[in-house]
């Protein structure tokens, strides 16, 4: 019998980004490196799981933009066709390694994974990976929950509260499109919580989500439990809190297992390696080196520049052994609160971003495999679960308000407001303003109106997400997200324009549609004032 509970949970998420102006456009290589490094071996493994007859839970959230880059015809022939680059260039790379052994094995690797890569994505899930990922949630072994809508950051939306409700309320009927039910928990972006935010979820039927441990552990009253029970909010709402000691054995850069210099170095790539001649038709049109996935190097330590070739069966069981030690800890620290808990057995919530498994750390999915058969073989101390599960066979839990709180750096906002972002704000709050105004005015529109008004919405929805903040504050492709943003506040005030001057410009709404397509069943009504909802009800 367990004395305890695992939920491992993984957030999906990408900005949206889909440039049909252009053939081929560098920033749309992060959808497609995904798909090819992350999902698509995610879904290997539940997939292996299954046939095996291993039983397993795990929580994942799949954000809006990243369910409508999955669902986008564009996006998907264009993955495609990514793919089938990548083919040829592995079989390219089988022949240029012939004759060195230390990478021939690995350039085979790779070609196996592209061939499989399409096999998955075109045979098995017809282009769409929101296919793969609701066949194992109705399975009931994966519990997909939602996100704010553009993964937007709900503490820094708090003047005007119609933004929030917009957030969340379309993150969860836009869930219901893809999965055909509302969803049960949600992925506050950058686990971003501001009390009374709660109240929302509520509204929208979300039963759970997310705060990182000092959310929960600065709530008010202090938690009898800390995070390894969740709490209710006011409004009825779980919130279950992150453990700090099983995300660090992942996230730390000094500790974590993914900084072994046996596992495979992300940063060498031969997009940067090998001579243009040779890479140039793999690369950007421009001539632009950018990462083609085809690595053959490991980290291999810091006390040298000079790296070893990367040996995959080596890394390999080196996941297994890292999956066995975090387990060991798991079932150690199960065991001790088990003693201190009394009749409570207790949870451990372990959440990292999803594309650490793959993207960034190679042998991550692998880990995960490994992980759950060892869970399931190994040992009768631990059980995964999901937090859905964990609420029905514990329905009784202390009421709480967690604190304002997120997963940033330093825990609270400033990744998201500082020097290098904060002029963003004056105008999205005055979008926000002047969208609800809109909305109050133009309570039943129909036609050409509720098009450049629905469009403004996404334009607003768009602007609002967070990872434009977070990109300038890292500074990496930071002229991207600059150019993103100012690109809908340009679009939202031109159309605000338009409305209130009764000029609009059918052709211009019409090419910000097909621009800006995210959310189809989108409907400005979301943003009108609560009085003014009332009365027209």
């Amino acid at each position: 019998m367990e004395k305890g509970y695992l939920a491992l949970v993984l957030h999906a998420h990408l900005p949206y980004v889909r440039h049909p102006e252009y053939e081929d456009f560098l920033e749309e290589d992060w959808f497609y490196e995904a798909i090819t490094e992350t999902y698509i071996p995610l879904l290997n493994v539940f997939e292996g799981l299954v046939n095996d007859g291993v039983d397993f839970r795990l929580t994942m959230s799949i954000t809006p933009p990243l369910a409508a880059m999955f669902s986008d015809e564009l996006l998907q022939n264009r993955a495609v066709r990514y793919i089938d680059r990548l083919i040829e260039l592995s079989v390219k790379e089988i022949d240029r390694t012939r004759l060195q052994p230390e990478f021939h094995e690995t350039a085979k690797m790779y070609h196996a994974h592209f061939m499989k890569c399409r096999y998955v994505l075109v045979d098995k899930y017809h282009k769409n990976l929101i296919n793969g990922f609701k066949r194992f949630q109705d399975m009931g072994k994966l519990e997909i929950i939602t996100c704010t809508a553009t993964h937007g950051f709900l503490p820094l939306m708090e003047t005007r509260r119609e933004a929030v409700h917009a957030q969340v309320e379309l993150a969860s009927s836009d869930y219901s499109r893809h999965f055909g039910r509302r969803p049960r928990g949600i992925w506050l972006a950058e686990c971003g919580f501001n009390p009374g935010d709660d109240a929302e979820l509520k509204q929208a039927g979300i039963q759970f989500f997310f705060t990182d441990a000092h959310g929960v552990l600065h709530g008010n009253p202090r938690p009898k439990y800390g995070v390894f029970a969740p709490v209710y909010t006011k409004n009825g709402v779980a919130a279950f809190g992150r453990d700090i000691e099983s995300s660090k054995s992942v996230w730390s850069a000094e500790e974590g297992y993914p900084g072994d210099f046996r596992y495979r170095d992300f940063y060498r790539d031969i997009g940067f390696d090998l001579d243009m001649d040779y890479i140039k038709d793999y690369i950007h049109p421009d001539g632009i080196r950018k990462h083609t996935g085809i690595k053959y190097y490991r980290i291999t330590g810091r006390e040298t520049d000079e790296k070893q070739p990367y040996n995959h069966h080596e890394a390999r069981e080196l996941a297994a052994e890292h999956a066995g030690n975090f387990l060991f800890n798991r079932v150690r620290q199960v065991e001790y609160l088990y003693d201190v808990m009394g009749n409570k057995k207790p949870i451990i919530v372990s959440p990292y971003d999803a594309e650490l498994y793959g993207h960034w750390w190679f042998e991550g999915p692998q880990w995960i495999d490994f992980l759950i058969r060892k869970i399931y073989y190994d040992q009768d101390t631990i059980k995964m679960i999901t937090p859905y599960e964990y609420l029905l066979e514990n329905p009784t839990n202390q009421v709480v308000t967690p604190s304002m709180s997120s997963w940033g750096n330093k825990g609270y906002n400033e990744v998201w407001l500082e020097g290098s972002n904060d002029w963003i704000y004056r105008h999205l709050h005055k979008m926000a303003e002047r969208m609800t105004e809109m909305a109050n005015k133009f309570p039943n529109a129909q036609g050409t109106l509720q098009r450049a008004l629905n469009q403004s919405a996404r334009e607003l929805l768009l602007g609002q997400s967070s990872d434009w903040a977070f990109i300038m504050k890292t500074g990496t492709m930071v002229e991207y997200a600059l150019r993103r943003t100012k690109s809908h506040i340009n679009r939202f005030n031109r159309l605000y324009d338009m409305i209130m001057g009764n000029r609009i410009d059918e052709d211009y709404v019409r090419e910000m549609e097909s621009k800006d397509n995210i959310f189809p069943g989108v409907d400005y009504k979301l943003y009108m004032s609560k009085q003014v909802a009332q009365v027209k009800t």
